[in-house]
């Protein structure tokens, strides 16, 4: 695992028509490494799928770290097997899609509270692992278009959106002028492979490579 430069852990579709269908919409599928042929849906997909094409599909539990000063992946790894023991899985009600500030996304319907706390325990728990973020990470995070309290959660975990700020989203294009078109294009095209009920039963550990895209690495099964 020297060849990682961050870790995550996200939530990712269990090897299926869902995770095909997403994996093929952003041209990269993370579960195998590979990038894929996109769809042709008449839409620029290679241009409006750049951002989120890297990290592979997924609902973001625990954003990109770096491992602390003294921490390999084994801690990780040991640390992740144990949280996942005594986690136990969430099942919303679906997925829909939705348009977030601009970019296209899907959300999950239902009660998220059980989803919220999961995800506060794998960041509190996982904290202790990462290392603090540089200056040019923070800047990277426009610590000056934030809310007071989301620079408060950037400066305790890394990443301002978590806790009480925290949204589960599975994001599938970049930020659009107009998402209404594509929004029906991909309403359709995802329409009948979205998981009703959608279940959460594992996390999925990304890693990501020297290339610069994120591959998943190992699933931990929820089983608290």
């Amino acid at each position: 695992m020297d060849q990682i430069k961050r870790y995550a852990v996200y939530y990712a579709p269990p090897a299926g028509e869902f995770a095909d269908r997403a994996a093929e919409w952003l041209g990269w599928d993370a579960a195998r490494g590979l990038a894929v042929v996109q769809p042709d849906l008449g839409l620029p997909a290679a241009e409006i799928t750049r951002d989120p094409r890297k990290y592979g599909f997924h609902g973001t539990i625990r954003a990109p770290f770096r491992l602390g000063e003294g921490v390999d992946f084994p801690a990780l790894d040991q640390a992740l097997t144990a949280l996942a023991a005594r986690l136990a899985p969430v099942r919303l009600d679906g997925l829909r899609l939705e348009s977030l500030g601009g970019f296209l996304a899907l959300v999950p319907e239902g009660d998220e509270s059980p989803l919220l706390e999961l995800a506060a325990e794998v960041v509190s728990a996982l904290d202790p692992l990462r290392a603090p973020l540089t200056a040019t990470e923070i800047a990277k995070r426009r610590p000056e278009r934030l809310s007071f309290r989301q620079r408060q959660l950037l400066e305790i975990w890394g990443y301002p959106y978590v806790m009480e700020e925290f949204r589960f989203h599975l994001t599938l294009t970049d930020r659009l002028a107009d998402p209404g078109p594509v929004a029906a294009v991909l309403r359709d095209h995802f329409a009948p492979v979205l998981p009703r009920p959608f279940p959460i039963g594992d996390l999925c550990l990304f890693g990501e490579g020297q290339d610069g895209q994120f591959r998943i690495l190992h699933r931990y099964t929820l089983s608290g």
